[in-house]
């Protein structure tokens, strides 16, 4: 059974405080957008989709206590909803996109009567949570049978960056989505995770699913990924996205841009595992992503406890971009495609 990450039912919100893992397990009720913001902001939850799922349902939280005179009032709130929600973390597309997909459901409503487009509303949000767990599980499905198909091995060893599954996502994951299906497959010997400074993701997050999970695993240092892919026979790595351009440039958790220059070094696939949802076909290239600055104290302090010399200057983005040519193949819930292959997403 996956971890849950995210708990909703119609007028009750939950998410896992990923800050607290792995020594703590605790729910925090999210009781509006206001409520959202700061947990997508404070990174108590994170990873693209469940970032776009909880902005979402924090949206449908007030929905649900209010009463709307028109559809353009309600209309009017989702949208004004959005514009303060996209500012919490701006890298990751998954958010745009879902308020495209909201607008666009809500202008495609032929109702007019604001009670019943308020029901319609509430179910297409909350079915967002179903429909996340169905993409990731054809993502790891898909990328499980690519591995098998191009790989002469039986089982293989991979390793992964930050955190990208249930903890990420309403659940099963997209890059260890892929990892728990070569698991459940009997193709996996090996899982390796790196530590993802300055946050930990990989080993507070990734670690603690891996283990819960029991799938074979084993935590590196950011700085040993090299060393690991010379001496360990590494078959590929496997990462996630937080927006992919639309030539296949990919902005990821920063230190994805390393391994894969790694990864090219030493023959061994890239791959990017992303739903669709993460593919933005207006950003032309990675250059023109915007990456997310962090607060210095996350590198200079660790709990609260300050490591770094005092004085020292610090620059702490968030996000990197590997550049389409580094990528071997992206594996999305409509398939395997090569970067240059993605324009066939949009037909």
């Amino acid at each position: 059974m996956s971890l849950e990450a995210i708990r909703y039912s119609r007028g009750s919100l939950e998410i896992l405080n990923q800050l607290l893992l792995p020594g703590e397990s605790v729910h925090e009720p999210i009781r509006g957008i206001e409520d959202g913001w700061n947990a997508i902001k404070l990174m108590k939850v994170r990873g693209a989709p469940a970032i776009a799922i909880v902005a979402c349902l924090s949206i449908a939280i007030e929905v649900n206590e209010l009463n709307f005179s028109s559809k353009d009032e309600l209309v009017k709130f989702v949208e004004k909803s959005f514009e303060r929600l996209v500012t919490a973390r701006q890298t990751a597309v998954n958010v745009y996109k879902a308020a495209e997909d909201v607008r666009n459901f809500l202008c495609s409503l032929e109702e007019q009567d604001a009670i019943e487009c308020k029901e319609k509303l509430l179910s297409f949000l909350a079915d967002m949570l179903t429909k996340d767990v169905a993409d990731n599980k054809a993502i790891g499905d898909a990328g499980a049978e690519w591995f098998m198909s191009n790989c002469a091995k039986k089982t293989v060893q991979v390793l992964t960056h930050c955190n990208t599954g249930s903890l990420a996502t309403a659940g099963y994951g997209t890059a260890l989505g892929i990892i728990r299906s070569l698991h459940n497959a009997g193709s996996l010997q090996q899982a390796y995770c790196t530590e993802t400074r300055p946050y930990n993701q990989g080993a507070r997050l990734t670690a603690y699913e891996l283990v819960y999970e029991k799938i074979p695993s084993v935590l590196i240092g950011d700085s040993m990924a090299a060393i690991l892919m010379k001496e360990r026979s590494i078959d590929a790595v496997v990462v996630g996205a937080d927006r992919v351009a639309a030539n296949g440039d990919t902005a990821n958790k920063i230190g994805t841009y390393q391994l894969a220059i790694v990864a090219k070094f030493h023959g061994i696939p890239f791959i990017v595992a992303a739903p669709v949802t993460s593919i933005d076909f207006t950003c032309p290239s990675g250059s023109h992503i915007k990456v997310e600055e962090r607060p210095a104290n996350e590198v200079l302090c660790f709990r609260g406890e300050r490591v770094a010399a005092e004085g020292i200057g610090c620059w702490n983005p968030a996000f990197d971009v590997t550049p389409a040519e580094l990528i071997s193949v992206i594996v999305t819930n409509r398939g395997v495609f090569k970067p240059t292959e993605l324009a066939k997403l949009k037909l």
